[in-house]
């Protein structure tokens, strides 16, 4: 009969009463099954033809190596899923979805060193959950594991640690979450931008980030902004400045101050009103006190702005510039003959402070106090150190002193003075510099001679880690980093003194996933 016949006959006894159902699933190959269990054994594949109304499943010595996402669609209905004695090299995520029904799931001695973090994603039902006899390695793989389980309902069945060896037999119940270090940071290359630089500052001027660089070979500064169509920095502006080692921005409103210091050719204030004109020169700063600028900080003492501009040569002097009317003039003279080569504002016990680094003695520490800053201490054993940077971290006040020859220093302030607490090899080192990164307190040593070296503070011991080498490309003498925030990305900038200014992009990591 053919098949147009056949047809006629169900639809005849469709239509005479004769109630017509699929047939029953056959019991696959190497299973004894009943009407709501089956178990399997010794199967080379996950069997497919089950009872749509298939209760309990259980799967002994399968030939399977492979447990892809949605491996058990098929029979929704499951409340029991058993797996024993079974070698598993994958998991997939969700190889269990579906089984909206599933009470109990046994992962016990599969030779499991690991689970993929959403393997139990809406598994709502979850009353217990046995993973023991599995060799798991107690690394970062587990973290998930252990953060899941105060989440859920179900009784979860964990067994030992086989790895590792610090960690071997140890109960995965007795894991603490919080000790697993599972979140790396890493910062991958992403830009050039060509000419040489001595400084780099990153600031916000009418809601968006800039970045500026002081570029002595170019004779100017050189203002970067954010390209969101092509997706990397481009020149917006910049004001000339030959022989410039620090451009140092000032926001006030709409107001916008840049500083160049000069080695030749005075030192010169720029500015502009509003967003829509130009920067234009203001100003000559101290002609006959700032004669080699080496360094200029911004800070602000009793509500008003001021910059500090450390002097290097003999005959000047480090120089207090404060704003009076539209330009900035000096306040004070610190440190005269001196020869300074960076000034660092912080502040202490609730006062601003000033930190002076020179050629001919130790750093100097001076207070704000009466209008004018006076020296309160100097930094013991921290001889020929060039530059000085500080950082807050924990509640405490810690300090990188830079030295081109020798060990470059941490220190900690006590309340009184700074205390040594960390030294790091740095030949050819002229920036040592800590930077708060998203949630990571870095320092990056920089050196003339080899690849410079990022660092990042570790809470729990309260000292530098090293965390990875900058490069390629390699750094070339490199003098100042800055960072800089642009729609949720995280950019560091390497300003250069012999080669290209390096930008890099902050990435976080989850070792856990």
């Amino acid at each position: 009969m053919g098949g147009a016949g056949i047809l006629l006959l169900l639809l005849a006894g469709a239509g005479a009463g004769v109630a017509w159902s699929p047939p029953k699933a056959k019991c696959p190959p190497r299973c004894s099954c009943s009407k709501e269990s089956t178990l399997c054994e010794g199967s080379s594949g996950l069997p497919e033809s089950f009872s749509a109304t298939l209760l309990s499943l259980s799967l002994i010595k399968m030939g399977v190596s492979q447990l892809k996402a949605g491996s058990f669609m098929k029979i929704p209905s499951l409340h029991l899923l058993l797996f024993t004695s079974n070698t598993f090299s994958v998991i997939e995520d969700d190889a269990f979805i579906g089984l909206s029904y599933l009470r109990y799931l046994s992962l016990a001695n599969n030779h499991l060193e690991a689970l993929p973090r959403f393997l139990f994603r809406d598994l709502e039902t979850l009353t217990h959950v046995d993973l023991r006899g599995n060799p798991f390695q107690c690394d970062c793989r587990v973290l998930w594991l252990l953060q899941w389980m105060p989440t859920v309902n179900a009784s979860v069945g964990l067994g030992a640690c086989a790895g590792p060896s610090a960690l071997a037999r140890m109960q995965l119940n007795h894991l603490d979450p919080k000790k697993f270090k599972c979140r790396a940071t890493e910062l991958s290359w992403l830009q050039t931008v060509g000419e040489s630089a001595l400084s780099v500052e990153s600031f916000s001027y009418q809601g968006e980030p800039h970045v500026i660089l002081a570029q002595p070979f170019a004779g100017r500064c050189l203002i970067l902004v954010w390209d969101y169509s092509l997706q990397r920095f481009r020149p917006e502006e910049e004001v000339s400045a030959p022989s410039v080692v620090s451009c140092k921005p000032l926001v006030l409103g709409p107001h916008l101050f840049i500083l160049a210091a000069r080695l030749w050719g005075g030192s010169q204030l720029w500015s502009r009103s509003s967003p829509d004109l130009r920067l234009a020169p203001i100003q000559v700063l101290a002609p006959q006190r700032l004669l080699r600028p080496n360094d200029a900080e911004l800070l602000w003492l009793d509500g008003q702005p001021c910059f500090v501009v450390a002097d290097s040569s003999k005959a000047g002097s480090t120089t207090l510039l404060c704003r009076d009317g539209p330009g900035f003039y000096p306040r004070q003279s610190l440190h005269a003959w001196h020869r300074d080569t960076d000034a660092e504002a912080l502040e202490l016990d609730g006062r601003p402070h000033l930190l002076l680094a020179s050629a001919s003695q130790r750093p100097v520490l001076f207070h704000w106090f009466g209008g004018r800053f006076e020296r309160r201490t100097d930094i013991p054993e921290a001889e020929d150190v060039y530059a000085t940077k500080h950082f807050q971290a924990g509640g405490d006040v810690f300090l990188c002193l830079t030295r081109y020859i020798g060990d470059s220093m941490v220190m900690r302030w006590d309340g009184s003075m700074f205390r040594l607490l960390q030294q790091l090899p740095s030949r050819g080192s002229h920036v040592f510099q800590p930077l708060l990164i998203a949630r990571d307190q870095l320092a990056i040593l920089g050196s003339d001679f080899a690849f410079s070296q990022v660092f990042r503070l570790e809470p729990d011991k309260g000292i530098l880690e090293p965390l990875q080498e900058l490069g390629p490309p390699a750094l070339v003498a490199p003098r100042a980093f800055a960072q800089v925030m642009v729609a949720g990305r995280r950019f560091l900038f390497a300003a250069c003194f012999k080669g290209p200014t390096q930008i890099y992009q902050h990435h976080e990591l989850d070792l856990s996933a």
